[in-house]
């Protein structure tokens, strides 16, 4: 498996190439942009280029995220989608095999519906990206506070996210495992195992403070190893199934990090000696 690292926690870690050089100086093999990003860089960089400067930092594109406004109105769905289709031929080229986007476990929308309209467009979005070789991940999304921040309640499970995945019913669609959701849903190794490597898409790692699983906020996680979650347990689970993609840091945070992106990239690469470590990998 791969180390990775998303922007979330990183402070102000500049553009793109800074990022991919930051990243490889700290001893990390993956990062996780956002799909627009990537695409600028390359048209102004060159595709040549691009995938040089990569191969030269020993860095790969771990996942890029779905630009797709799947959840708002059939307008903005639609007008997405041509987009999309360059962003995954960019990424496809660089290596990337993942797009991921999340699942908000309620919603003011009638639940009935919005789920027969995001299987319909989910499936579409899955469509595109399958002749670039590339995964669509859905993220559950585990805390509890969340699931009751709109009117209805929606879907927070890894079960009822694999019942869901069925539904759509494209070969390139998955999970995107995060250890914060995995957590939040008081889940097990067991359940981990229980998966198959072509079920995962993508991996997040993040750690979560003591304080009650029904208290743990989305945005208050904290560095791998730094909290109460068995990040070890988790990883070697992960391992187990097959995965060998990127498992990418994501630490949401109430207020932007007031250390230096230098300082922050050096507690990430402890956090992720620490964890891996223990784990055996």
């Amino acid at each position: 498996m791969l180390k990775g690292l998303t922007r979330a926690g990183l402070g102000d870690i500049g553009n793109i190439e800074q990022w991919i050089e930051a990243a490889s100086r700290h001893h990390f093999q993956a990062i996780d942009p956002d799909a627009g990003e990537l695409v600028e860089w390359v048209s102004a960089k060159g595709a040549e280029k691009a995938a040089a400067f990569l191969e030269q930092n020993n860095i790969r594109i771990g996942s890029i995220s779905l630009s797709v406004q799947w959840r708002e109105s059939e307008e903005q769905f639609i007008s997405g989608l041509p987009a999309l289709s360059q962003q995954a031929a960019v990424a496809s080229s660089l290596g990337c095999r993942s797009c991921g986007t999340y699942i908000l476990p309620s919603t003011d929308r009638d639940p009935v519906r919005f789920m027969a309209q995001a299987t319909r467009r989910l499936r579409i979005i899955a469509q595109i990206l399958a002749p670039y070789g590339i995964k669509l991940a859905l993220e559950f999304v585990g805390p509890h506070h969340l699931r009751t921040k709109w009117k209805h309640p929606f879907l927070w499970e890894m079960d009822a996210t694999l019942e869901w995945i069925q539904a759509i019913n494209e070969p390139n669609v998955g999970l995107l495992l995060d250890s914060y959701h995995w957590y939040t849903n008081g889940l097990s190794e067991a359940d981990i195992r229980s998966l198959s490597a072509e079920q995962i898409a993508h991996v997040h790692i993040n750690d979560a403070p003591d304080v009650p699983i029904a208290e743990v906020l989305d945005n208050d996680r904290v560095y791998p190893g730094e909290g109460v979650i068995d990040l070890p347990a988790f990883l070697k689970a992960v391992k187990q199934t097959g995965y060998q993609g990127a498992v990418s840091q994501e630490i949401l945070t109430p207020e932007p990090p007031k250390a230096t992106s230098e300082e922050l990239l050096k507690r990430s690469e402890a956090a992720f000696s620490k964890v891996f470590g223990e784990a055996g990998l």
